[in-house]
């Protein structure tokens, strides 16, 4: 679901954050100025609402996950609770005891690409397609699997891969990346018929945020036809190739460019603060 859906939203506590409020301010205004609808999530405790928040399947139907992820064992204070959620914003999705983030899920009509986080995440599946057959017939989809970026804390596939269609997906350079995921992801969408085409990313040193986002353009924000993309106007970026190749790639879309540096910074950009919808 991406240019199919027509309303954003994002957690109360990102626009309570002091921290955020010049990003939430710009974010809001580029969004009124395309006349996208927007509204914020009540009972959140964390910002990262994509992981949290049910998948769509089509209009008015929605599946909820179990939130349980591996990475958040010693933050609890963060893990949002989806009943809570979704009964604090009207929300009556079919509900799934597979663990599994909505940011693991980057989907296009008929398909959608998981990591191979899920697996880890379900230990106590032992037949890993009983385990992708059921998420199949939950989303009404074909699952494709791909490998995660086993230094990514999270494993979530919405960091990596962007669907254009169904026969093309955005990725990141895969000469950058790690050779078993070149080697990997490129084998798979090959099987299933997938072009991959290479966006520019880039790494950036912080000590003291060491798994920040910045640099990687994948992570965006699409609704209706607009697309909002990450720049980070910092050294060694690949702003001005990353925007050109989306013009070229989405002719016929409207892209705007924001700063999320203040929030990348803590690991996540536009995909992993927003929640869209067809309503």
């Amino acid at each position: 679901m991406g240019k199919e859906t027509n309303r954003v939203y994002f957690s109360k506590k990102l626009y309570s954050d002091e921290r955020f409020t010049n990003t939430c301010n710009a974010l809001t205004k580029l969004l009124d100025k395309q006349g996208i609808r927007h509204g914020l999530l009540k009972a959140t405790k964390d910002i990262w609402c994509r992981d949290y928040m049910p998948v769509q399947t089509e209009k008015g139907k929605f599946v909820q996950f179990r939130y349980k992820p591996s990475y958040l064992t010693d933050d609890l204070e963060l893990q949002s609770d989806p009943g809570v959620v979704c009964e604090a914003n009207n929300l009556e999705p079919e509900f799934s005891k597979i663990n599994l983030d909505g940011g693991n899920v980057v989907n296009w009509s008929d398909r959608a690409i998981i990591t191979d986080r899920v697996f880890d995440e379900n230990p106590k599946y032992t037949s890993k397609t009983k385990l992708i057959t059921e998420i199949e017939n939950l989303l009404k989809v074909e699952v494709i699997v791909i490998p995660q970026i086993r230094s990514d804390m999270t494993g979530h596939a919405d960091g990596l891969v962007r669907f254009v269609d169904r026969s093309k997906v955005l990725g990141n350079n895969r000469e950058q990346e790690y050779k078993y995921w070149k080697n990997g992801i490129t084998k798979i969408l090959k099987e299933h018929g997938i072009e991959y085409i290479d966006v520019p990313f880039f790494e950036f040193y912080n000590r003291k945020f060491k798994d920040n986002a910045i640099g990687c353009y994948i992570n965006f924000l699409e609704v209706m036809d607009l697309i909002v993309l990450p720049v980070f106007e910092v050294s060694g970026n690949r702003d001005d190739e990353a925007v050109n190749l989306f013009k070229e790639i989405y002719p016929d879309r409207v892209i705007e460019t924001i700063n999320f540096n203040e929030i990348g910074l803590l690991g996540g950009l536009l995909n992993c603060t927003t929640w869209t919808i067809l309503e």
